[in-house]
C-alpha cells in the first residue's frame, strides 16, 4: 500500500533541504544548533509533516543533522575535512615500575587560575552543574538532619545516599542492593582501596595505554608494577593481547575505563566486557572497573558495565559524582563483591568515614529526582560542545593532526606529528595562558605519547574556547 511519505515530491523535501544545507556550509547554522520542530517546520515552510520529516531524515542521511531522544533534530559535526582517527600505542615488551616527574605538577599549578583559558581539565565547567539546587539540598540536610551532618557516618556509607547509587546500578544492567556499597572519598580512593585489596607491594597490574595519571600515582604509592595494554581510540583495550599477556607478566589485577577512557576516549563494547570479564574469571584475577564516566554518553542509551557481566564477585566496580555533579564534594563509591570485607577494613584505617554532609546533600538531591534531569542536559550541552571543538579543530589545526571521535566524556586525544613535542607545546601554551594536557603524563613507557596531548570540551563554547583552538592551532605549526 502507498504511504504519504512515498508520494512526497521529491523537489519539494529536496529544496527544502538544500536550503537548511546551504545556511549549515554558511555557518548561519552552526554545530550544536538546534533545528525547528518537525511540526515547526511545516507550518513556517507551508509544508506536510510528511515533507518536513523527509526533509529532515534527507539531512540526517547525509550526516549533517542528528536526531537526539526527547529533544529533537540539531546541526551535526560537518567540518571541511575529517581526521584520522590518532594511532594505537606499541605493544608493551617489558613491566615498569610506575614513576613519575615533575610534568603533572606544571601541568595543574595553576588549576584554579581565572587568567587561564584551561582544556587540561577532565571535568565539567560549572556552569554545567545545578548549583542553586544542590545548595537547597545542602541547606535541606543541615536543617533536618538530627545531629545537622556534624557527626561520623557509618564507615560503608550514609545508608540513603547507598540505596541511591544501588538504583542508579539498574541504568548500567546491575542488580545491587544498599549492603553492595560502599562510599568512598572520590573514585580516586575507591581505585585506592580496590588496588590494595587485591595486590601487594611488587604485584603487577594491567592498564590501558594511554590511561589516566592518577591511576598511575596511586599504583606509584602502593609499590606495584604496570604493563600498559594497546588500546583502540574507538574500542577500547585488546583482549587478545591481555590474555597472551597474563601469564608472561604474570598479573595479579586488572585497573580498566572501558566507558569513555580518559584520556582517548574510547568505549569497550559490550559484548567485549562480557568477553573480559569471562576471560579474567577463569584466570581468578580481579578487575578494577572505573566507571566514572559511565552517565556521559551521547546515544540513546548508557554503555553496559563490566560488573553487569559479574557473575564470581571479581569485579570491583568504582565510580563518582565528581564529573556528573559535584567535583569538590569528593563522593565516590565501590561495589566490591567478594572483596568488600576486605575494603571496608581499608576504609576505617584509611579515614574512619566520608564528609556527612557531602554524603547527604547528595542523597537528597537523589531522592527527589533532580540526578536524571540534570545528566539529561548535561550529556546534551557535552555533546553540542564536543562536535564544536572537533570542527574548530578541523579549521585550525595543522593538516597533519589526528583527533578522536568520543561517543560520550569530556576529553579528546590529540596525535600531532612526531616533530611536535606535547610537553613543550604546553610550555608554550602556557606563555599564551592556554593549558593542555601532554601525553607523556599519561603513560610509564615514557616518549610513546609524547606527540599526543588531551584536550577536554568541558567548557561550553565562546569566543575565548575558540581563540585558544586558534592560537594552539598556530602553536602547534610552528
Amino acid at each position: 500500500m502507498e504511504t504519504e511519505l512515498d508520494i512526497v515530491p521529491d523537489h519539494l523535501y529536496h529544496e527544502v533541504a538544500d536550503r537548511i544545507e546551504s545556511l549549515i556550509e554558511k555557518q548561519t547554522l552552526k554545530v550544536g544548533d538546534k533545528l525547528l520542530s518537525v511540526r515547526a517546520l511545516s507550518k513556517e515552510q507551508g509544508i506536510s509533516l510528511s515533507t518536513a520529516f523527509q526533509a529532515y531524515y534527507h539531512l540526517e542521511s547525509k550526516g549533517l543533522i542528528e536526531a537526539r531522544p526527547q529533544s529533537g533534530y540539531y546541526v551535526k559535526f560537518s567540518p571541511r575535512h575529517t581526521f584520522d582517527l590518532p594511532t594505537c600505542c606499541e605493544p608493551a615488551n617489558e613491566i615498569l615500575p610506575v614513576t613519575l616527574d615533575d610534568m603533572i605538577t606544571s601541568v595543574y599549578n595553576d588549576l584554579r587560575s581565572t587568567k587561564i583559558t584551561s582544556f587540561s581539565v577532565s571535568a565539567p565547567d560549572h556552569s554545567l552543574l545545578p548549583i542553586a539546587k544542590l545548595k537547597k539540598s545542602v541547606m535541606y540536610s543541615l536543617n533536618h538532619e538530627a545531629d545537622h551532618c556534624l557527626g561520623y557516618e557509618h564507615v560503608q556509607g550514609n545508608e540513603t545516599l547507598r540505596k541511591q547509587i544501588a538504583r542508579l546500578g539498574f541504568n548500567w544492567g546491575g542488580v545491587l542492593g544498599e549492603q553492595d556499597v560502599v562510599v568512598t572519598a572520590g573514585c580516586m580512593e575507591a581505585l585506592a582501596l580496590s588496588l590494595k585489596a587485591v595486590t601487594k607491594p611488587g604485584d603487577t597490574v594491567a592498564t590501558e595505554s594511554p590511561t589516566y595519571y592518577g591511576i598511575f600515582r596511586v599504583m606509584e604509592s602502593l609499590g606495584l608494577n604496570v604493563i600498559e595494554i594497546p588500546t583502540n581510540p574507538a574500542t577500547g583495550i585488546d583482549i587478545d593481547y591481555l590474555e597472551r599477556a597474563i601469564p608472561k607478566f604474570r598479573i595479579k589485577a586488572c585497573l580498566f575505563v572501558p566507558n569513555f577512557n580518559n584520556p582517548v576516549g574510547s568505549c569497550l563494547p559490550d559484548e567485549k566486557k562480557k568477553q573480559l570479564v569471562a576471560m579474567l574469571a577463569k584466570k581468578e584475577i580481579p578487575l578494577i572497573e572505573d566507571d566514572i564516566y559511565g552517565e556521559m554518553y551521547f546515544g540513546k542509551t548508557r554503555p553496559r558495565t563490566c560488573k553487569s557481566f559479574d557473575r564470581k564477585g571479581l569485579v570491583l566496580h568504582c565510580g563518582s559524582f565528581s564529573k556528573s555533579l559535584a567535583p569538590g564534594y569528593r563522593v565516590g563509591w565501590v561495589v566490591p563483591g567478594r572483596f568488600k570485607d576486605k575494603v571496608i577494613s581499608l576504609k576505617r584505617m584509611n579515614n574512619i568515614s566520608t564528609n556527612t554532609l557531602a554524603q547527604v546533600s547528595i542523597a537528597h538531591f537523589l531522592q527527589n529526582g533532580r540526578y536524571e534531569l540534570h545528566l539529561r542536559h548535561l550529556r546534551k550541552a557535552l555533546h553540542t560542545q564536543c562536535l564544536q571543538y572537533q570542527q574548530a579543530i578541523t579549521e585550525y589545526f595543522p593538516e597533519e593532526t589526528k583527533v578522536t571521535r568520543p561517543q560520550g566524556g569530556f576529553v579528546l586525544w590529540v596525535e600531532m606529528n612526531k616533530k611536535t613535542d606535547g610537553f613543550k607545546l604546553h610550555k608554550r601554551a602556557l606563555k599564551h595562558n592556554i593549558g593542555i594536557a601532554p601525553g607523556q603524563i599519561f603513560s610509564v613507557q615514557g616518549s610513546q605519547f609524547s606527540n599526543y596531548f588531551r584536550l577536554s570540551y568541558g567548557t561550553p563554547w565562546n569566543n575565548k574556547v575558540e581563540n585558544g583552538l586558534k592560537i594552539l592551532g598556530e602553536l602547534m605549526g610552528r
